[in-house]
């Protein structure tokens, strides 16, 4: 039976050049800073970003935690949104290892954070509150469609931090989706983050890893809360290899995913009983609605199951599709076959 898996870009295998790399890597110990692969990794995605320094971590989850570790202190604030995988996902991994105070702001249908928003959620000097240190933002955003946070809006956001003293995380777990679907170089989209995470292990294909990166003090402080949160790797320059080539061979590619996902979210827009939103088809993740009440949604992910195609639903009643690289377009045209069938 033919399988088309939709569930996440995470379920992405090594290419061929990745496989080679690994088997191929020089390695060493990277606690003591002497891995020469996961050093090039990291000195490469720095040079991606225009970023000073990098640090290779095994998740985005991590990634994002010692982030946040490295710029607060206990007590103190960070602001973020309603949606952010950051908030949501995480498992409150800020307030139960740091003592970070999370505060949100609600994401529009965009992945934005409104700007007056974010103002009013910045807190006074009052012995009162905790004390604002972090604006948090993601980009692409997962749950608002996989949509990206244009220029405009991370200068925007910016201006805000420089005038009240704020640093700005960027979870880009899908951030070479953006600047792809955006047409920007990624040093310029990363330009007014502080530190910003990568995953290698998605739309880039690697099979494990992100990459935080940022000014060498904030390197420094990562490279501390990495240790704590048990990060330290020894010779894991198997998994930069990995990465090397996903950095170097993958990303331009992501374009063919973001074809794909139009190509999936225009077919299913056009079959009875189904809903979607296609301004929000920007970069890789469909979100759509059943609206057939003959039709329960766990029904209809069973029988779309039994014919090769899986995808997930989301709290709110949605369903989540996500194209990758092992996504083909004839995979598409399969997916929309089973949907017209199954809808009948």
């Amino acid at each position: 039976m033919r399988v088309v898996d939709l569930r996440s870009d995470t379920l992405t295998c090594p290419t061929p050049a990745m496989s080679r790399a690994m088997a191929e890597a020089d390695v060493g110990d990277d606690v003591f800073g002497e891995d020469p692969t996961i050093n090039r990794l990291e000195a490469l995605a720095a040079d991606r970003l225009g970023k000073e320094a990098a640090l290779f971590v095994a998740s985005g989850t991590m990634g994002n935690l010692v982030s946040l570790l490295a710029h607060c202190g206990r007590g103190e604030e960070i602001i973020l949104g309603s949606l952010s995988h950051t908030f949501f996902f995480e498992q409150g991994g800020s307030a139960a290892v740091g003592g970070i105070h999370p505060r949100t702001v609600p994401n529009q249908p965009d992945g934005t954070l409104p700007l007056p928003e974010i103002e009013a959620a910045i807190r006074v000097d009052n012995v009162h509150f905790p004390q604002t240190r972090l604006i948090v933002l993601e980009n692409t955003h997962n749950l608002c469609s996989g949509y990206p946070l244009d220029i405009d809006y991370m200068r925007a956001v910016g201006d805000i931090a420089r005038c009240h003293d704020l640093k700005i995380h960027v979870d880009g777990a899908r951030f070479f989706n953006a600047a792809v679907a955006l047409g920007v170089a990624p040093d310029k989209l990363a330009a007014e983050a502080d530190s910003i995470s990568f995953c290698l292990s998605k739309g880039l294909a690697a099979p494990v890893g992100s990459v935080v990166c940022g000014r060498l003090d904030f390197i420094a402080g990562a490279h501390r809360a990495r240790k704590v949160v048990g990060g330290g790797m020894r010779q894991a320059g198997v998994l930069a290899a990995a990465g090397i080539v996903a950095l170097s061979e993958m990303v331009e590619r992501l374009a063919d995913d973001h074809a794909n996902a139009r190509k999936l979210a225009q077919g299913l827009a056009e079959m009875p009983g189904l809903s979607v939103d296609l301004s929000q088809i920007k970069t890789n993740i469909v979100f759509f609605e059943l609206t057939r009440a003959d039709m329960p949604l766990d029904q209809l992910i069973k029988m779309l199951d039994d014919e090769g195609v899986r995808m997930l639903t989301v709290g709110d009643g949605r369903i989540r599709a996500v194209t990758h690289y092992h996504i083909t377009a004839e995979d598409i045209d399969y997916t929309l076959g089973v949907f017209s069938r199954m809808l009948k």
